[in-house]
């Protein structure tokens, strides 16, 4: 695809180990030209101090949803740009269940917001860029769909700031997407509390029929760091729905429903830790179920994106960020092929422990979020003939711990897991969720480890040299 090439005409559319014993380390922190006037212009980020790092930066894979690691990818960026951000396609929360509903496909919301968070925000109109693709409509769904007609005609104030180049390439997938909605009047779209970017996303998904190509037209538009790739761990046009087992056989249907239940309705999804009723027993494992699926009988397997599976490969660590495990993290670690390649890899394997509890974990303490984990790459309580048997320090060698967090740490049950080095990074407190990492103290501590095993590596080359 020439750079030029603008997307759909509007006027015919109308109407993308270290140590051997317990080791709890403490660390404190102390811590330009447009690039829109391109689209094949990028500009590299570096680490640190070091305009002119003698080494590559290090490549990180980082499985995650889209909220809660959010809060550190602009601290990241400035640490390495060589980061492969796997994120989830199942969430059925807010406007991604709308155009779920009346669309189809895969949930887009989660990767719209991790794009967002890379996306470059140097110049006027990279900004302008940023807040159009950001922007919510209202509530009020008469006053979203009047701010929404205004958006699609081109006369929006949001358009302020945007080159026509990209005026025309943003509009003409949106309008695209209208065109879709309308075709399927039947359905009534609601657009309250809709996300522009999600409509993009959507409108660029259906017209390539691929959401690895709308990713890529939305890190184009954004100016995302060619070395920072946004990917969905399942790549598929089709809609996918994330079952939950309970311990007391309990089946419950749908992202939403296990983590932030709304009773079906479209309130806003209210993600503080205290915010969701207990749920009647604790989660057994998550697994992928059909559209129209109620029980374990309509368990469906889904094949991993193999752009995943390459970087796991070849990544020098691999991280387990912080947020809901069960529907953010484990959806992306049941999949045949994660766990395979995870335990094969002797490199840095690193989870963050949340700051708080949620409806998901109550009563968990570090180890069990350990099992959790282990749970779901060794796909226990799955399908008998794809199961792993592998330990725990197989897939986690390093655990991050938010100072002054929630979850209990015992030390002694992570050893017993053969999970020796317990880090504390500094932590902030957030009024709505509560503990939460210090971001530039959670990367220094990320970039500290890898120092660290990078040099431990030298050494044993050394060592086995002489």
């Amino acid at each position: 695809m020439v750079d030029i090439w603008l997307g759909p005409p509007i006027c015919n559319t109308l109407p993308i180990s270290f140590s051997t014993s317990t080791t709890i380390l403490s660390s404190s922190s102390s811590m330009a030209t447009s690039p829109l006037q391109n689209l094949n212009r990028h500009h590299h980020r570096r680490c640190y101090s070091n305009p002119n790092p003698p080494n590559p930066q290090p490549a990180l894979l980082v499985f995650s949803g889209g909220t809660a690691f959010n809060g550190v990818v602009e601290e990241l960026k400035n640490f390495t740009t060589r980061v492969a951000h796997v994120l989830p396609v199942s969430d059925d929360g807010g406007s991604t269940a709308e155009i779920v509903r009346v669309l189809g496909g895969p949930a887009v919301g989660d990767i719209r917001s991790r794009c967002l968070r890379l996306s470059d925000e140097s110049t006027v109109e990279a900004l302008a860029v940023r807040n159009l693709l950001g922007h919510r409509l209202p509530l009020d769904p008469l006053q979203a769909k009047s701010e929404w007609y205004s958006i699609v005609e081109g006369d929006h104030f949001l358009w302020k700031g945007v080159s026509k180049p990209y005026r025309e390439t943003i509009r003409a997938f949106l309008v695209y997407f209208q065109n879709q909605i309308l075709r399927r009047a039947e359905e009534s779209f609601c657009f309250s509390n809709g996300s522009i970017g999600n409509f993009f996303f959507a409108g660029a998904r259906i017209f390539f029929q691929s959401l690895d190509a709308a990713i890529f037209l939305f890190s184009r538009v954004s100016d995302i760091s060619p070395e920072s790739l946004v990917l969905p761990v399942i790549s598929t046009n089709d809609r996918l729905t994330l079952g939950c087992e309970l311990w007391d056989g309990t089946i419950i249907r749908g992202q939403n429903e296990i983590s932030h239940p709304t009773g079906g309705t479209m309130e806003l999804v209210k993600k503080e830790s205290f915010s969701s009723p207990a749920l009647p027993s604790k989660i057994k494992r998550v697994f992928y179920m059909s559209s129209e699926g109620k029980n374990l009988l309509h368990e469906v397997f889904p094949s991993a994106n193999v752009a995943v599976l390459e970087q796991l490969n070849n990544v020098d660590c691999i991280v387990y960020g912080m947020g809901s495990v069960f529907t953010s993290i484990c959806p992306s670690l049941v999949l045949l092929g994660i766990g395979e390649i995870i335990s094969s890899r002797s490199c840095l394997k690193v989870l963050l422990l949340n700051g708080t509890r949620d409806r998901e974990t109550n009563g968990f303490s570090a180890s069990c979020f350990v099992t959790a984990i282990t749970d779901a790459l060794n796909r226990t309580y799955g399908e008998p003939s794809n199961r792993l048997q592998n330990l725990p320090n197989h897939y986690i060698n390093t655990l991050l711990v938010p100072r002054g967090g929630e979850i209990p740490v015992d030390v002694d049950c992570l050893a017993a897991q053969g999970i020796f080095d317990v880090i504390v990074a500094d932590s902030l407190r957030d009024p709505k969720v509560g503990i939460i990492y210090d971001p530039r103290s959670l990367i220094r501590c990320l970039a500290d480890l890898i120092d660290r095993y990078v040099k431990s590596q030298v050494n044993c080359l050394i060592d086995t040299r002489r």
